[in-house]
C-alpha cells in the first residue's frame, strides 16, 4: 500500500508497509499512481502524453527504477504483520512499565473544558496518601518483570496541591531502585499556579520531564483557564514557567495547550509561546463531550488542517533561520522510528500503562478514571477485572476494522483508546475527526523532516 500527497513544494510517496519515504519527481509520482493497475506500455503511453518534454528513453528509465524499489521492498511492499499483532502483545501480557499517579483529585483552576472535571474525575476530591502511592511504587516493580526502566507521572488535578507526597515518593523510589535493579524516571505535570522555587528545583532535580499547561494567547488561556473566583491563570504562571523552562536550560520540557471551538486558528497561540521563549511545545486538540461549547465542529476542520501545514512551514523557515523549535506531534524518524510491536499494539493503556487513583484503584488510563466499568482493580490485589484487561489487551491496528486500509495506521498504531470509546463507545472503535487530525499532523511531520534532511545532505 503507498499514500502519496504534495505538500510544501515536494513530491511525497510513502510505502505504508516498509516505512520508506521517497521524495520524486513529477513523472515518477505519476507513474507510481498508476503502476499496480496498469501494464508498462500503458503506462508509458499515458506518461508521454502528459509529459511531453520528457523524453521516452528517461520515462522508460523511471519506470524501471520504480519496478527495482518494488523487487526490493521499497514500494508497494505487502502487510505481512497482521499475523503477528496479537502475539505481540500477549508476549509483554502481565509486564507494567509505567504508571499515572493520580496524587490529586483536586485543582486550584476550574478549566471549562477539563475532561477530568476540574480535577475530580466524576467523584469526591481527594489527595493521595504517601502509604498509598508507596504501595503503588511497589506494584509496579513487582510487576514489571525484568524491565529495569520504569516511568511514572504525577498527575492530577494538580499534583502540586499533594507535593510533600510527590517528594517522599521520589525519595521512596530513589531508596530502593538499585536493590530492585530498576531505575525510575519521573515526569510533572502541572498548571504552574503553585510554581515556585521549591518546586523547580525538586523537579528539575528528579523528573526527567515536566509538562507545563499553557494555552497560548492570554485571551484564549484566560477564557478556559481560570480560578474558582472566575480570574484567568495567564498573568500568574507565565513569568513562573518562564523561570522553570530557563532553569531547565530549556530542555526535557512541553508547553502543553489545548485549542478548541474557540482557537481553531491555534498556530496564534503557538506563536504567542515562541515569543514567550518556549520551544519544546504541544497543542492538543480539546476531548470533550460532542455539543459542549469547546467542541470541534466540522466548520473548525479545515481550519485546523490548515493550521497544521503553516506550522509545518514555520518550523521549516525558523529552522533555515537558526531559531528551531519542537513541535511533539511531529516529532518523526524516518530511518527507524518505532519499533513495529509499537506500531502494532499502540500505548499500551491497560496492559503496560495504568493510572492510579488517590484510593488505590486501577484504570486503564488516566482519561478512564472515574469510570467505574473500567475499573481494573487495586494496587494491592493486582488486576481482577481479566475481562476488560483483556479488552484493551485485543487493542491492536488490526483490530479496528476502519484502519484496515488505512495509510497511517502504522503511524498512529489504532489511535487512542479513550477517545474512540468517547466518541463510538467502544474502545476499538475509530474517532473519525481525530483520525482526519493525525493523518494531517502525519502528513506535514514527515514532509518537514524530508525538508530537514535535503536541507543537511
Amino acid at each position: 500500500m503507498i499514500h502519496q500527497y504534495k505538500l510544501g513544494g515536494y513530491n511525497i510517496v510513502l510505502d505504508v508497509c516498509s516505512g520508506a519515504a521517497h521524495v520524486v519527481d513529477a513523472a515518477a509520482y505519476d507513474i507510481i499512481s498508476l503502476f499496480e493497475d496498469h501494464d508498462r506500455a500503458d503506462i508509458l503511453s499515458q506518461m508521454a502524453e502528459k509529459h511531453p518534454n520528457i523524453p521516452a528513453a528517461e520515462l522508460s528509465e523511471c519506470y524501471d527504477q520504480i519496478a527495482a524499489l518494488k523487487d526490493a521492498g521499497k514500494l508497494f511492499a505487502p502487510d505481512t504483520f497482521e499475523p503477528m499483532a496479537g502475539a505481540l502483545k500477549q508476549r509483554t501480557s502481565g509486564v507494567v512499565k509505567a504508571l499515572c499517579l493520580h496524587v490529586a483529585h483536586t485543582c486550584n483552576l476550574n478549566c471549562a473544558y477539563c475532561f477530568a472535571s476540574q480535577g475530580k474525575y466524576h467523584g469526591d476530591r481527594a489527595v493521595m496518601g504517601y502509604e498509598v502511592g508507596k504501595r503503588a511504587l511497589d506494584f509496579l516493580i513487582e510487576n514489571s518483570g525484568s524491565r529495569r526502566n520504569l516511568e511514572v507521572d504525577f498527575f492530577g488535578g494538580e499534583p502540586l496541591m499533594n507535593f510533600d507526597v510527590v517528594k517522599r515518593l521520589v525519595a521512596y523510589a530513589r531508596s530502593i531502585e538499585k536493590e530492585k535493579g530498576k531505575n525510575f524516571r519521573f515526569t510533572l505535570t502541572t498548571n504552574g499556579v503553585l510554581v515556585d522555587d521549591d518546586v523547580i528545583d525538586f523537579a528539575n532535580r528528579e523528573c526527567a520531564n515536566v509538562v507545563l499547561s499553557l494555552d497560548g494567547r492570554r485571551e484564549i488561556h484566560d477564557a478556559y483557564r481560570v480560578d474558582y473566583a472566575g480570574n484567568g491563570s495567564w498573568e500568574r504562571i507565565v513569568p513562573k514557567f518562564q523561570k522553570f523552562v530557563q532553569a531547565r536550560g530549556g530542555r526535557n520540557y512541553y508547553m502543553r495547550g489545548t485549542f478548541t471551538h474557540a482557537n481553531p486558528d491555534f498556530l496564534k497561540d503557538i506563536q504567542t509561546m515562541l515569543d514567550l521563549g518556549f520551544t519544546e511545545l504541544s497543542m492538543e486538540p480539546v476531548v470533550c463531550a460532542e455539543g459542549d461549547p469547546a467542541a470541534l465542529t466540522e466548520a473548525d476542520l479545515p481550519i485546523v488542517l490548515k493550521q497544521y501545514e503553516d506550522l509545518a512551514q514555520l518550523m521549516i523557515q525558523r529552522r533555515k533561520e537558526g531559531r528551531p523549535f519542537t513541535f511533539y506531534h511531529y516529532m518523526i524518524d524516518l530511518t527507524g522510528g518505532p519499533c513495529i510491536y509499537k506500531r502494532i499494539s499502540g500505548c499500551g493503556s491497560g496492559t503496560e500503562y495504568m493510572a492510579v487513583t488517590p484510593w488505590g484503584d486501577l484504570y486503564p488510563c488516566h482519561q478512564f478514571v472515574g469510570e467505574e466499568q473500567f475499573k481494573l482493580g487495586d494496587i494491592w490485589t493486582g488486576v481482577t477485572n481479566a475481562e476488560k484487561q483483556a479488552e484493551f489487551a485485543a487493542c491492536n491496528v488490526y483490530a479496528r476494522a476502519e484502519c484496515r486500509d488505512c495509510w497511517a495506521r502504522l503511524y498512529c498504531s489504532g489511535g487512542c483508546a479513550a477517545n474512540a470509546w468517547h466518541a463510538t463507545g467502544s474502545v476499538t472503535g475509530v474517532y473519525k475527526y481525530g483520525c482526519e487530525l493525525f493523518k494531517k499532523r502525519m502528513e506535514c511531520a514527515i514532509m518537514a523532516e524530508i525538508d530537514r534532511q535535503l536541507g543537511e545532505s
